[in-house]
């Protein structure tokens, strides 16, 4: 009795090879979906850096731009730390306001482009008013 009894714990003792590989396919889901995880993580680090960038740039050149007396219509652009950029100075429309009221102001679109090496796109808009020249 005692050597059946050795012999049945001794076939019941290990892990089968179904068992075994049961465990690996479940270890080998977990490690895939920690990957892709990680994956998507670095890419939004990345996407954020990036924009990051383009913000501080935008800054930059909107600190650079000319005082209001001096601000034209038209467009002007360059390069800043290898991003392009690009300003581009419009009449504002106002859909809720008469043109032909007197003001002493004079109110611009101006857009703030630019764009990283890595491609993506940054775009400011904002209105700033101007004197106006002809008081008349």
């Amino acid at each position: 009795m005692h050597r059946s009894a050795s012999r049945r714990r001794r076939a019941t003792a290990g892990f089968t090879l179904i068992e075994v590989l049961v465990a690996l396919a479940v270890i080998a889901v977990a490690l895939a979906a920690i990957g892709s995880l990680i994956g998507t993580t670095v890419r939004g680090a990345r996407s954020i850096d990036v924009h990051m960038n383009l913000v501080q740039t935008a800054r930059m050149i909107e600190t650079a731009l000319p005082d209001r007396s001096s601000f034209k219509i038209g467009n002007f652009s360059g390069e800043l730390q290898g991003h392009q950029w690009r300003v581009d100075v419009l009449p504002f429309v106002f859909t809720n306001l008469d043109p032909r009221l007197p003001t002493p102001w004079v109110a611009q679109t101006v857009t703030v482009r630019i764009q990283s090496p890595e491609g993506p796109i940054f775009r400011v808009m904002t209105v700033r008013l101007r004197r106006r020249e002809d008081n008349g």
